[in-house]
């Protein structure tokens, strides 16, 4: 699983549409419940894929990177494109 910049600022931003925790931006929701949700009801689609993401930022304890982009647009970031990686040279062509 790859963490792309469009998830960060989704984790910090997003709000969690139903249940319990309705209106909770995604990453303040409680560990055990992203815990709970992984493994009984993980939705599909975008929300599930975060919520997978969000559960990996959790239990590594790594909020404290994600807090800081909340109430920001990804506009905002300073963020350069990760380079292509350059063909391996063959030998013996």
């Amino acid at each position: 699983m790859e963490l792309d910049v469009a998830a960060l600022f989704d984790l910090a931003n997003m709000k969690m549409p139903y249940g319990k925790f309705k209106g909770y931006a995604l990453v303040d929701l409680p560990e055990p419940y992203v815990i709970w949700i992984n493994n009984n009801n993980l939705p599909k689609g975008n929300l599930g894929s975060l919520l997978q993401q969000l559960l990996v930022v959790k239990v590594n304890g790594l909020e404290h990177l994600i807090h800081p982009l909340k109430g920001r647009d990804i506009s905002e970031a300073k963020i350069k494109p990760r380079p292509a990686p350059k063909p391996e040279p063959t030998e013996g062509l």
